[in-house]
């Protein structure tokens, strides 16, 4: 196994790090468009659980706009950062290592949601809270939606 292998799920990571809603979001409406991804997971095929992580990535790209929302590193954001990117990168790795596809999707994640979350501030210095907020989401929801388009097929296939 080489870390070609798991790109996705070390790229899923990153995406995770900076919104932690965002790899859940994606891969549950690459699902809903019916693509399936290479690891398996029953979690993704409960309705439930698509369209309620579709809301949560749309709750947390309006509530990370708000003065009152919490650094990405409290402990609530980390724990979300560690599931979101588990479950996504155990989906998008390899059939069989879905462990492996966690373990460096979470490696990721949190070691980099203290660096963007240096870059936010900074961009908070720079242009606001909105702005850069907006310009976060735009850059990171095309990312994960990249890396789960390139990492899924069609169920037609």
């Amino acid at each position: 196994m080489t870390i070609r292998t798991l790109l996705s799920s070390v790229l899923i990571g990153i995406v995770a790090s900076a919104r932690s809603m965002t790899p859940m979001a994606t891969i549950a409406a690459a699902r809903l468009a019916g693509r399936r991804t290479p690891g398996e997971l029953f979690l993704l095929d409960r309705p439930i659980f698509k369209f309620g992580a579709l809301a949560m990535g749309a709750g947390e790209l309006y509530g990370d706009k708000m003065k009152t929302a919490p650094d990405r590193t409290v402990a609530l954001g980390l724990i979300a950062r560690v599931a979101s990117a588990g479950i996504a990168g155990a989906a998008l790795a390899p059939k069989g290592r879905e462990g492996a596809g966690a373990a460096v999707a979470v490696a990721t994640a949190v070691p980099m949601a203290y660096l963007t979350l240096a870059g936010r501030k900074e961009g908070i210095a720079r242009i606001g809270q909105t702005r850069s907020g907006l310009i976060e989401d735009a850059l990171i929801v095309a990312a994960g939606i990249a890396i789960v388009a390139l990492a899924t097929r069609s169920n037609q296939q």
